[in-house]
C-alpha cells in the first residue's frame, strides 16, 4: 500500500510513495504526531536526481526489516530540497555544526519531535556496516536509545546549536565604512593558486563546473582590457576550464547539456545528472566566451546547450522542468555509453573519424564501456585520417545526430517534471543571452514563453509561488525565485523590449523588499509571512547556485540605475555592507557578491535607444556583438508610452533614432547617428 507520499506532486517524494517506510512529508501533522507519541523525528533529504538518494532508498528505505525499525522509533519524514530549500539549508548548517563536515544529499537528520531542533545526523548511510560507517538500523536504535535517556542532553545541546546559528551572520560594516576593491584582487589571487593550469578548473577531484567564478574571471579581464597589463591570466583561467569541460565528459557530445559534476580532475567521468540550474549559467557563459573570444568551439556548446534544453526541458506551457537524472534502468549512466560495435555498425565508413574523435579506439572508462569524451582536435584527427579538417568536422556532426536517434530509441533517465520558479529564471536568463550573443531569435521567444508562463502561473494573489507541478502552483517562493527572476527579467528585456516584463520585474522588486529585506542590510531568504522554523537564515555565500543576496544586490542596482529609484540603490548598498565582512574573510566563496560590488564601485552602463522598431533593433544588435558585461542596452520602440522613473525622460524623437548613455548617475547627451553611439560605447 502506498504511504502518504502518493498525494504529493513532488516526484522524488513520490519515488518513495511505495516504500514501506510510513513516510509524512514536512508539516504540522507529522510534528503533532512527533509529540503526541514522543518520539525523534527522521528527517531524510534529498532529489530525484542523486544517485546516493536511489541506493539508500533501495537499501534501506525498501528494505521490509529496516523500514519497520524506522517506523517503531521515529516519525519519518521525507522533503525533497528542490521543493523546500528553506528545510534544506537550515538542516545542512545543523549538519555541518554537529559533525564539523560538509553535508550532501542524502542528509538524514534527527530532530527533537518536540521543538524541530536537530540533535544528530550525517549524510548516506549503508545498510550495512562498511566504508568506515555503521550499519544504518545500528544507528537507529543507538540514536533512538539516545533520545530516550538523555532527554535533558538533547535539549542542552539543541539549545547551543541555536545560539550558534544567531552568530552565523557576520556583523555588518558601519554606515560610514568605504566600500573597496581589495576583496575583487583578493579573490582573484585565491582563483589563480587553486587554478588546475593543465585541465582547468578549481582544486582537485571532483570538479564543479562554477559557473559563477569564470564569469567573474572572464569580467575580470575585461576591465583590464585598457589598463597597460590587461589580466590575460584570467583569461586563460576562465577559457581552458571552458575547454577542458566542453572536451571531457561533462558535456554531453551526442545530446548537448551538462551533467552536475566530474568525479575525476580530468573532466572525463561525470555524476550523469543534468541539472536545469547548471545548464541554464553555462548557457549564459559559453555564448559570452563566445562573444569574448570569437572562439566558435564555445558558440557550438552553447548551441547545443540550448538545443537540449529547448528539446528536452522544455514543456508544452513554456516553463522548464527541473532535472534528468542519473540512472536508466538502475545504472548509472547507461544512458549516455556506447560500445564501439554499436557505434561502427551506426556509422559504417564514418566510424574511424569518429572514434579517433571520442576516443572510442582507446580503452573503456566507465565500467567497460565508452563515454564519449573528445581525444583528438579536429586538425589532428584530418592529419591522422588524409580528410580536410571541414569534412572531418561534417562527419562529426552528422556521426552526432545519427547517434542522438538512437540514444532516443533507450529507455531515458527520469526527468523530474516539477518546475521551479528559480531555476526556470536561470534558464530565462541563459536563453536571453545567448539568445542576443548567438543571434538566434528562437532563443529569446523560448525565454519569453518561460517569463510568460511564470507570471500566468506562478503569479497569485499578487505574490509569487515556488513550484508547479501536475497543474498546481504551490509554496510560497524564495528569496532566490525573486533575485534570480529580476535578473533574468533584465537580461530578457535587453534581448527583446516588453514593458509588460518592466512591470514585472518592478513587482518582483518590490516584493523582494516588502517581505525579505531585513532593513539591516541583506536579504532574508524566506519572506516574512513564511512558515515560522527554527531559524530564518540569510545566506550570503554561492552554494551550487549564485548567493540570492548577491543577485538581488546586482539586479536592483541595475534596476535602480535604469529607473532613477534611489531605494533600490539603497537596499543593494545595504546588502553589500551586511555582506561586508564575509566578502573581506572569504572572497571566493561570495563570488556573486563580488559582482554586486564591482558594479557598485564602477557602475554599469545603461544605452537607452528609442526610434522605430527595426532600425533600433539594428543598433541594439550591433552593440550587443561586444562581449561587455557591465553594459545594459535597451532598445525600446517609440510606441512604448508611460515608461516609469527616469526612462519617461528617455523619450523617442518623431523621426530619428535616438540614444541614451548614462554611467551609474551620469549621462551624456543623448545621440542620433550609430556612428555618435559607437563613439561613446568604445569610450567605456
Amino acid at each position: 500500500m502506498s504511504n502518504r507520499l502518493a498525494k504529493e506532486t513532488s516526484p522524488y517524494l513520490k519515488q518513495h510513495a511505495d516504500n514501506p517506510v510510513d513516510w509524512y512529508p514536512w508539516g504540522d501533522e507529522a510534528f503533532q504526531v512527533a509529540r503526541d507519541s514522543g518520539k525523534p523525528v527522521l528527517l531524510s533529504v534529498g532529489y530525484s536526481a542523486c544517485h546516493w538518494c536511489h541506493v539508500m532508498a533501495h537499501e534501506s528505505f525498501e528494505d521490509e526489516p529496516t523500514a519497520e525499525l524506522m517506523n517503531d522509533l521515529f516519525v519519518n519524514i521525507k522533503v525533497d530540497r528542490e521543493e523546500r530549500p528553506d528545510v534544506d539549508k537550515i538542516y545542512q548548517t545543523a549538519h555541518q555544526l554537529l559533525t564539523q563536515r560538509g553535508g550532501g544529499w542524502p542528509l538524514t537528520m534527527f530532530l527533537d519531535g518536540d521543538d524541530q531542533r536537530p540533535f544528530f545526523g550525517g549524510t548516506y548511510f549503508p545498510k550495512d556496516a562498511r566504508y568506515g560507517m555503521p550499519a544504518f538500523s545500528e544507528l537507529l536504535r543507538n540514536v533512538a536509545t539516545y533520545y530516550g535517556e538523555k532527554r535533558d542532553e538533547v535539549r542542552s545541546q539543541s539549545a547551543r546549536l541555536l545560539d550558534v546559528f544567531t552568530k552565523l551572520e557576520p556583523t555588518p560594516a558601519d554606515a560610514d565604512s568605504q566600500l573597496d576593491g581589495l576583496p575583487l584582487a583578493t579573490a582573484r589571487g585565491t582563483f589563480e593558486q587553486t587554478f588546475d593550469r593543465d585541465y582547468g578548473g578549481f582544486g582537485s577531484a571532483p570538479k564543479f563546473p562554477h559557473p559563477t567564478t569564470i564569469d567573474f574571471l572572464l569580467r575580470h579581464w575585461r576591465a583590464s582590457a585598457s589598463d597597460a597589463e590587461p589580466d590575460i591570466e584570467a583569461l586563460f583561467m576562465a577559457t581552458l576550464t571552458l575547454t577542458r569541460m566542453a572536451d571531457g565528459g561533462l558535456f554531453d557530445h551526442v545530446g548537448g547539456g551538462f551533467c552536475r559534476y566530474s568525479v575525476d580532475r580530468y573532466w572525463q567521468i561525470p555524476h550523469f545528472e543534468k541539472m536545469l540550474y547548471d545548464n541554464g549559467p553555462l548557457l549564459a557563459l559559453y555564448a559570452q566566451a563566445a562573444l569574448a573570444t570569437g572562439d566558435a568551439r564555445f558558440a557550438d556548446v552553447a548551441n547545443a546547450t540550448a538545443d537540449w534544453m529547448l528539446a528536452d526541458m522544455q514543456a508544452e506551457n513554456g516553463g522548464f522542468f527541473a532535472t534528468r537524472d542519473a540512472d536508466s534502468e538502475g545504472h548509472e549512466g547507461l544512458y549516455y555509453l556506447w560500445r564501439p560495435e554499436q557505434v561502427r555498425e551506426l556509422l559504417g565508413d564514418d566510424y574511424a573519424v569518429f572514434a579517433q574523435r571520442f576516443g572510442l579506439d582507446k580503452d573503456a572508462n566507465f565500467e567497460g564501456q565508452w563515454h564519449l569524451t573528445v581525444r583528438k582536435s579536429i586538425s589532428d584527427v584530418a592529419a591522422a585520417t588524409g580528410h580536410k579538417e571541414k569534412d572531418v568536422r561534417s562527419t562529426v556532426d552528422s556521426a552526432k545526430q545519427i547517434l542522438l536517434a538512437e540514444r532516443w530509441k533507450r529507455v531515458a533517465p527520469g526527468r523530474d517534471e516539477k518546475q521551479l520558479t528559480s531555476w526556470n529564471a536561470l534558464a530565462i536568463r541563459g536563453l536571453a543571452i545567448a539568445g542576443r550573443a548567438l543571434e538566434r531569435p528562437d532563443l529569446v521567444d523560448a525565454a519569453i514563453q518561460a517569463a510568460n508562463f511564470l507570471q500566468k502561473t506562478l503569479m497569485r494573489d499578487g505574490r509569487l509561488l515556488a513550484n508547479y507541478k501536475d497543474g498546481e502552483a504551490r509554496l510560497a517562493a524564495y528569496l532566490d525565485d525573486h533575485a534570480f527572476l529580476l535578473d533574468a527579467l533584465l537580461e530578457l528585456l535587453q534581448a527583446r523590449w516588453d514593458t509588460a516584463h518592466l512591470d514585472f520585474a518592478v513587482q518582483i522588486a518590490e516584493l523582494m523588499l516588502q517581505h525579505f529585506e531585513d532593513r539591516d542590510g541583506g536579504f532574508f531568504f524566506t519572506a516574512d509571512d513564511h512558515e515560522m522554523l527554527i531559524h530564518r537564515p540569510k545566506p550570503l555565500a554561492d552554494e551550487a547556485v549564485p548567493s540570492g543576496n548577491g543577485i538581488a544586490a546586482l539586479a536592483l542596482q541595475r534596476l535602480g540605475f535604469l529607473l532613477g529609484e534611489t531605494r533600490y540603490l539603497d537596499a543593494a548598498d545595504r546588502t553589500l555592507r551586511a555582506s561586508w565582512r564575509a566578502i573581506q574573510e572569504y572572497p571566493h566563496g561570495h563570488v556573486s557578491l563580488l559582482t554586486a560590488l564591482e558594479e557598485y564601485l564602477d557602475h554599469p552602463e545603461i544605452v537607452v535607444i528609442r526610434g522605430e522598431a527595426e532600425e533600433i533593433a539594428r543598433w541594439r544588435d550591433s552593440a550587443a556583438r561586444l562581449y561587455a558585461p557591465r553594459r545594459l542596452v535597451f532598445a525600446i520602440s517609440a510606441e512604448a508610452h508611460d515608461l516609469p522613473g527616469a526612462l519617461a525622460d528617455r523619450a523617442a524623437v518623431d523621426g530619428d533614432t535616438i540614444a541614451y548613455r548614462c554611467l551609474g548617475t551620469h549621462c551624456e547627451m543623448p545621440v542620433t547617428t550609430w556612428e555618435a553611439l559607437a563613439n561613446q560605447l568604445s569610450e567605456e
